[in-house]
């Protein structure tokens, strides 16, 4: 049997500077494909080539990927000012609405990073546009040296719900992650339920209310070494499990703080 198909949010890049290309991390093609077990798709997320009810057809679930663009803040009301850094407004097209379309239809979404603001923003919550100018925060961005082992190694705690879904799914109310991101979860949008923080309050685990599908989103990157982690793997494997029962055409059971 073929393996359902996993749409990959692409992100824009320029090649040597002058060559426009769509491109994906393949630590992500890589869990999609060897721990969620399904077939990895990159998406031009670009409303040119690709348009929202195309990619519900193709695509039994879909993964928001992190990226180095950030949400425009224009999407949650604020202007834009330079702490917000850079912006991909054609991948701002296709993703807000793909989150809303995804959740109306209970069709399976795993949000990383950019991925879990972009679910935050898609159902009408703000961003800080940078974490670390926040009295008391830490700093949450890739530090800027070092070998990729270093960059992506686990540098601080999340504390889960107790008895929340993400403590559910991991076995353990406190889990170790890696942290890469500058932005963060300021308000939350309507329906996102924040399900674990970092030490310093910053919000790193959501998932939707009530809504009849998978939509669990995390702030660090569990697409790094995701086969052997401990708390990357049963993530990426549930994933996997909702989209073959999308494909299968089963049901989906309403994500809920308690069983």
């Amino acid at each position: 049997m073929s393996r359902p198909v996993v749409g990959i949010i692409g992100n824009s890049y320029l090649t040597n500077d002058q060559y426009p290309t769509h491109a994906g991390g393949t630590m992500n093609s890589d869990a999609v494909a060897n721990v969620s077990n399904c077939l990895p798709l990159l998406i031009p997320a670009d409303p040119r080539y690709v348009d929202v009810a195309e990619l519900l057809e193709v695509c039994d679930g879909f993964l928001l990927t992190g990226g180095r663009p950030n949400v425009h803040p224009e999407e949650y009301g604020e202007p834009a000012t330079d702490a917000h850094g850079e912006f991909d407004r054609a991948r701002d097209a296709i993703t807000l609405p793909l989150v809303r379309a995804c959740v109306e239809r209970g069709q399976p979404f795993l949000g990383i990073c950019r991925g879990f603001q972009e679910v935050n923003v898609a159902m009408g919550g703000t961003l800080y546009p940078e974490i670390r100018d926040l009295p008391g925060r830490m700093n949450h961005r890739m530090p800027p040296d070092g070998t990729l082992e270093e960059k992506f190694a686990l540098r601080h705690v999340v504390k889960l719900t107790e008895g929340g879904v993400f403590h559910r799914l991991f076995g353990a109310s406190e889990v170790m992650t890696n942290t890469l991101h500058g932005q963060g979860i300021k308000t939350v949008g309507k329906g996102v339920v924040i399900d674990g923080h970092a030490p310093d309050g910053t919000p790193e685990a959501i998932y939707i209310q009530n809504a009849p599908g998978f939509t669990l989103s995390v702030q660090w990157h569990p697409e790094w070494d995701a086969a052997n982690d401990p708390v990357s793997r049963p993530l990426f494997q549930a994933f996997g499990d909702a989209v073959r029962a999308w494909s299968a055409g089963a049901m989906p059971t309403p994500v809920r703080q308690s069983a």
